[in-house]
């Protein structure tokens, strides 16, 4: 079934690169909705006030604290949510109707309950059953929630999703990826996790190992007012046009009780996070600086909600890559790279030969074909890894085993299960300057997808990311590729890693299975790179 799904999906984009598809309005654009902003007064909140007082103390800069490890983005999550006064704002291209998904969404409802006004805004390309439990907190008078660029089609059968694509693929192939969770517009969680047990590493059968940064401080308004430019634009539908079933409070009533009940016990691997969730760390820790903030200067990137228009130049707007692009040129010595999707184009296979040409040190970490969750993009992939090695860029690929999970994000119990993925999107500059967020370096992100990010002027963490990064490229967790030097001719890419610490070099592909080998290699024959 999942194979066929990802056969219609890549169907579906041919369709795209051969044909296009019509261009039109999603669902319900004409539906009435109110335009509403961010809270005006976060100075008056406990946390605005507490704050505040730190950024006059450090010139006006931003705090800033990495959140690496899966379990406490869900912590960090549950504690804010219930530490908020006035307003809750949402901006996810994933939240799973999965176990840590319904906790927040128990966690949410709750603070509606006690008169947050609440506003959630999803993405629409990645819904699977289950994730549409969400919306019965529509009917909730303090929420209000809003589908970007909607499908027509609300069920959950792949082969009716893409063969709307197909028709529609204009539109549809136009996604907002952006990760955000601003609380009072005094504190603010970004980066690149979605919402779901995979992305708080705490599913024996997947993890997505990627990173959150906490942020309070100046920088926190401007990201609230991202949120309020993506909430009020026209490709944000509420919830209520998409269905003709309304969602009663009765029904509402029924799923507070359903919720409840599941607060009660959320173990993984004898870890009991209800229990962790009642501690208050580490949102407490950070509160009361036992966790110190890193207080620096920060440029927020993002793309405009109309980010095609802009592209197109229909329009004036933000276009990210632009700046993180001009970020990355200025490299003087060495560059850091993590991002799950490698698809540099044309653009960024300049960028990275330029770069060598100035004999400054790149060094890249992404998914092996044995981790990757995504073969499409793996499959994209797989054309540049020769191009890179001759340009002279270090590239490594982890392993979906790791022998060490020192900065990993998640506890060798868990990865022993050997279902390791990078999901993460960071870059370290000069080990100066960081960028986190929510772009992945390849065409979709460039193009298609809106994103959003940091760039951050604090050699102290991009120092905590280079080590991480020096852990995880380990011969133990990763395979370093290089070129054999067998036939100058026709150089072949070899893996090398170390297995129970004996180095190990292999001349084919390291995959789970064979299939897996056989699937990605026909893939890589679609003209898709375009699309991802």
């Amino acid at each position: 079934m999942i194979l066929i799904s990802k056969l219609y999906y890549a169907a579906a984009l041919l369709t795209v690169v051969i044909l296009g598809g019509c261009a039109s309005l999603p669902p319900g654009a004409d539906f009435p909705k109110n335009t509403s902003t961010a809270f005006e007064h976060p100075e008056n909140t406990l946390l605005g006030k507490n704050f505040d007082k730190a950024a006059h103390a450090n010139a006006g800069n931003s705090g800033f604290r990495i959140i690496p490890v899966g379990a406490d983005g869900f912590l960090m999550r549950m504690q804010m949510i219930k530490a908020a006064e006035h307003t809750l704002d949402l901006q996810y291209y994933i939240f799973h109707g999965d176990e840590t998904g319904r906790l927040l969404t128990g966690a949410i409802l709750s603070a509606a309950d006690r008169g947050v006004r609440v506003r959630i805004l999803i993405d629409d390309g990645e819904t699977v059953d289950g994730d549409e439990q969400i919306s019965v907190l529509e009917a909730h008078p303090s929420i209000e929630i809003r589908i970007f660029n909607p499908f027509n089609y609300r069920g959950h059968i792949q082969f009716f999703r893409a063969t709307e694509f197909m028709f529609n693929a204009a539109r549809l192939d136009y996604r907002m990826h952006n990760k955000l969770l601003v609380i009072d517009n005094s504190i603010a969680l970004m980066g690149g996790r979605n919402i779901g047990d995979q992305y708080f590493q705490i599913d024996p059968e997947s993890q997505f190992a990627d990173d959150d940064l906490f942020a309070a401080g100046p920088i926190t308004q401007h990201l609230s007012m991202t949120f309020d430019e993506y909430w009020n634009n026209a490709l944000s539908i509420p919830v209520k046009a998409l269905s003709s079933e309304t969602h009663s409070l009765l029904a509402l009533n029924d799923h507070r009780q359903e919720l409840k009940e599941e607060s009660r016990q959320l173990k993984a691997d004898g870890v009991d996070y209800v229990k962790q969730i009642a501690t208050g760390e580490p949102f407490n820790g950070i509160i009361s600086g036992r966790l110190p903030l890193i207080w620096a200067h920060a440029q927020l990137v993002y793309d405009s909600p109309d980010k095609k228009k802009v592209e197109s130049g229909a329009m004036v707007g933000r276009l990210m890559q632009r700046e993180v692009a001009n970020a990355t040129i200025e490299v003087q010595s060495e560059l850091l790279m993590i991002t799950p999707y490698l698809i540099p184009g044309k653009e960024g296979m300049q960028l990275f030969k330029d770069l060598r040409q100035r004999h400054v040190h790149v060094r890249i970490l992404t998914n092996s074909l044995e981790s990757s969750a995504m073969l499409l993009a793996q499959a994209g992939y797989m054309h540049y890894r020769k191009p890179l090695l001759e340009d002279g860029v270090e590239l490594y690929e982890i392993r979906a085993l790791l022998e060490n999970s020192k900065g990993s994000g998640q506890t060798p119990v868990i990865s022993r299960y050997g279902n390791y993925s990078l999901h993460g999107k960071l870059f370290v500059l000069d080990r100066k300057r960081l960028f986190i967020g929510s772009m992945n370096f390849d065409q979709r992100s460039m193009h298609l997808n809106t994103e959003i990010g940091l760039i951050i002027d604090s050699p102290e963490l991009a120092q905590q990311v280079a080590a991480r990064f020096e852990a995880m490229v380990q011969p133990g967790n990763a395979y370093r590729l290089t070129l054999s030097t067998d036939n100058a001719a026709s150089q072949n890419i070899v893996w090398h890693t170390q297995i129970n610490k004996e180095p190990v070099e292999y001349d084919i592909e390291p995959a789970r299975t064979n299939w897996q080998r056989f699937k990605v290699t026909i893939l890589s024959l679609l003209p898709l790179d375009s699309e991802l």
